[in-house]
């Protein structure tokens, strides 16, 4: 099969996979500045990172051919698919065609397993591997870490990519039996603690004067969970996020929406979830990680799913009104971060301001607040919320109408 039907196929079917963000990839370099490729390269881009610079990624499976039968994969075994499968030498030929020709800043490579996990993690290293020394390439790689591969596999994926990533797909090990029998949580996790001692070890490891520190997937990890494949809720989802940031360091998790395959099995359904759920999941998610919101802070006890109508930051104000309203000239920095249409930036140049004077509405609004959220939950100099606002006239006020629900699916 030549080589440019092999990346239609196999680009195809690595489109499912959400989790290829490069934010957090430090630069290469070398002594002697040689080599070729660049984190911040220009190029024909497709996503922005969080830090507001915009890339693109060669995004490929090695091959679409799987021992597993995951019922939400299109590459499962029993699925009549088109197959193809490129040898190491052949994405390596890829990554480099596709950045001399500035259509990519790097590689995105993942796998169905061949063989076995053990042999399928050692083509996915020698990738990395053949770039960075054969072709001395200083771009991002990001590598997919198979489950239960041999550690000292992981171990030589995080010497060469910028950030290593174990998809655990579904929440609880109930649902990995019943749609992906071949995976379990207990393996995907001991993949994951992996990458977080490699990660652990070196950060820990003393400088040795002028010699380079040693490098060990410095973007960090990553992880992504389907939503809508099975019936597991908001709060499971986010427990299990929460879980997972806590006990193995990781950089992101990453939500996608499950999108219904071509003959699908009946044991995952036809109809995908409102792209607002995965929306909101993300919303929820970043609370936690930058605002120091527990997942349980986010539902009400009697939630199993956050509410569609409104964000999680004001559906968490609404449930606390005992909290508020917030003197912004006397709260602390952290609680004015949790004022509905209030960031963290915000919150920071609120507290350096009131240290000259006294904060005004005004000063919010050049601030560039959300004021229309803010309102009925601050104090300023010269502002202060009616009494009588109720928590439901408020999320009435402040929800998205159901029209704009409509356009979310």
């Amino acid at each position: 099969m030549e080589i440019i039907a092999k990346l239609a196929i196999l680009a195809d079917a690595a489109k499912y996979d959400a989790s290829c963000a490069s934010s957090g990839a430090p630069k290469r370099s070398s002594r002697n500045k040689a080599g070729i490729g660049s984190t911040n390269g220009a190029g024909i881009c497709h996503s922005y990172t969080p830090d507001g610079r915009c890339v693109s990624l060669l995004k490929i499976l090695l091959t679409n051919f799987c021992l597993y039968d995951c019922q939400y994969c299109v590459s499962r075994r029993s699925n009549d698919v088109p197959r193809a499968r490129f040898t190491p030498a052949e994405v390596v030929r890829l990554t480099l065609d596709f950045y001399q020709r500035n259509y990519v800043s790097g590689l995105f490579l993942s796998s169905g397993i061949i063989r076995s996990a053990d042999y399928t993690m050692e083509q996915l290293v020698e990738v990395a591997r053949l770039l960075r020394e054969e072709h001395q390439f200083r771009g991002y790689i990001h590598l997919k870490t198979i489950p239960d591969a041999d550690p000292q596999l992981i171990a030589a994926a995080g010497r060469y990519a910028d950030r290593l990533s174990v998809n655990i797909e579904l929440p609880s090990n109930s649902a990995l039996q019943r749609l992906a029998p071949e995976k379990s949580i207990a393996g995907i996790q001991a993949a994951m603690g992996v990458i977080r001692d490699g990660r652990k070890a070196v950060q820990e490891q003393p400088a040795r004067g002028r010699a380079k520190a040693p490098r060990f997937a410095p973007s960090g990890q990553s992880t992504q969970l389907i939503v809508g494949a099975e019936p597991s809720s908001d709060k499971v989802i986010l427990t299990r996020a929460q879980h997972l940031y806590q006990n193995f360091g990781l950089r992101r998790v990453y939500y996608s929406a499950f999108t219904p395959i071509p003959k699908s099995p009946p044991l995952v359904p036809l109809q995908a979830p409102p792209l607002l759920r995965e929306h909101r999941l993300y919303q929820a998610d970043f609370l936690m990680r930058g605002y120091g919101f527990q997942a349980e802070e986010l539902l009400h006890s009697s939630e199993e799913d956050l509410p569609l109508d409104i964000d999680p930051k004001l559906g968490w104000a609404l449930r606390h009104r005992e909290q508020f309203p917030v003197d912004i000239n006397r709260a602390s920095q952290q609680m004015i971060a949790r004022v509905p249409g209030i960031g963290l930036r915000s919150a920071q140049r609120i507290v350096a301001l009131r240290q000259v004077r006294a904060v005004r509405l005004e000063d919010l609004r050049r601030l560039r607040c959300a004021l229309e959220k803010a309102r009925p939950f601050i104090i300023t100099r010269d502002y202060r919320p009616r009494q009588d606002s109720a928590s439901v006239v408020l999320r009435q006020r402040l929800s998205l109408s159901a029209q704009q629900l409509s356009l979310w699916g």
